[in-house]
C-alpha cells in the first residue's frame, strides 16, 4: 500500500516539475506573415532612406542591442519596439505622398496586430520585461531622442529591415499562442 502512494506522489511530482519546466519555456508567439511586412517595406525603403539627412548617425543599428538580446528578453522588447514605432515613429513621420502612407499604415496595422497578440502574452505572465531588456530599449529610444522628431522618424523609418530582420529571426514560422 506504502508503495502505491510513493509511486503516486513521484509521478504527481514528476508531472508537476515538467508542467513547470515546459511553462518556463513557454513564450509569447506571433502568426504574422512578415514577409508581407518586408515587402511593403522594401517598396518604400528607397524613398524613405532618400529622406534621411543624417546617414552616418543610427538609432537601431549600431548599438547592435537587438542582436545582444537574450531569449527570455525577445517578447518584452518585440513589446516594447512596435510601441515605439506605433507610438513614436509612425505618428511623427510626416508623408505627403499617398501610395508611401498606404504602406506605411499597411505596416503599422501589422504592428497594432503583433502588439495585440504580445499584450495577451504579458497578461499570461508569458512576457517577462526585466532590467536587462528595458535598458536595451532605452538605448534606442535615447538614440531617437538625440535627433529633431522628424529626422528621428524619417532615420528609424529607414532603419526599420533591421528591426523586421530581427523580429523575422525570433519568431520564424511560429503560430500565436
Amino acid at each position: 500500500m506504502k508503495a502505491q502512494h510513493v509511486s503516486l506522489w513521484l509521478m504527481g511530482t514528476v508531472l508537476f516539475l515538467c508542467s513547470v519546466h515546459a511553462r518556463g519555456f513557454r513564450r509569447c508567439l506571433i502568426s504574422m506573415d512578415m514577409r508581407h511586412i518586408e515587402e511593403s517595406f522594401q517598396d518604400i525603403k528607397r524613398a524613405i532612406q532618400a529622406k534621411d539627412t543624417f546617414q552616418n548617425v543610427t538609432i537601431l543599428s549600431t548599438s547592435e542591442t537587438l542582436h545582444k538580446i537574450k531569449p527570455l528578453d525577445v517578447c518584452c522588447v518585440t513589446k516594447i519596439l512596435l510601441a515605439f514605432y506605433v507610438d513614436k515613429v509612425f505618428k511623427d513621420h510626416q508623408e505627403l505622398d499617398p501610395q508611401i502612407l498606404r504602406k506605411i499604415s499597411s505596416i503599422a496595422n501589422s504592428f497594432l496586430y503583433m502588439q495585440k497578440v504580445l499584450q495577451q502574452c504579458q497578461e499570461q505572465r508569458l512576457c517577462p520585461c526585466r532590467q536587462e531588456a528595458t535598458n536595451t530599449t532605452r538605448i534606442i529610444h535615447d538614440n531617437y531622442h538625440q535627433l529633431e522628431v522628424r529626422s528621428a522618424a524619417v532615420k528609424s523609418l529607414g532603419e526599420l529591415d533591421v528591426f523586421l530582420a530581427w523580429v523575422d529571426k525570433n519568431y520564424q514560422g511560429i503560430p500565436a499562442a
